[in-house]
């Protein structure tokens, strides 16, 4: 809607449309900001996967690097690499223990034989300060 004013002999016009223009910019914005925002939390939230997967796949490499190592060793030492807690009594077995200490956020493993199946089982475990404890577990028969 335009009004018109007549001043000496000249038409001026008024528009009531002032503003609109940057209302929508300011929409525009709003709009943008949140789309902006909405990637810098899927960023964050890929990250985080990809560190956990990182960590999940760290675990697995090192329990199949402990196995590997008890298949290559005498069959008379295989008892010898139960942990309960995280010390072994063979020097293979305590330096991995180590390594996955020095692998993993807060790693700790145990090692359990089942002398009547010939079934070990290998439980890796680590700790996120956002994502908690997390654990690994991984059972072969070494004959």
């Amino acid at each position: 809607m335009t009004k018109c004013k007549r001043n000496s002999g000249t038409v001026v016009r008024k528009s009531t449309t002032g503003g609109f223009a940057l209302l929508e910019v300011l929409v525009g914005m709003l709009i943008f900001s949140a789309g902006i925002l909405g990637m810098v939390g899927l960023q964050a939230s890929m990250t985080r996967a990809q560190g956990s997967a990182k960590y999940r796949a760290d675990a697995a490499t090192l329990s199949s690097e402990l196995i590997g190592t008890m298949w290559a060793d005498a069959p008379a030492n295989r008892p010898n690499y139960v942990s309960a807690t995280t010390v072994c009594t063979h020097a293979a077995c305590a330096q991995w223990v180590a390594k996955v200490a020095t692998s993993l956020p807060k790693g700790a493993a145990t090692i359990a034989i089942d002398a009547a199946t010939s079934v070990t089982t290998i439980t890796v475990s680590w700790t996120l300060p956002t994502d908690g404890t997390h654990r690994y577990v991984t059972s072969t028969s070494i004959r």
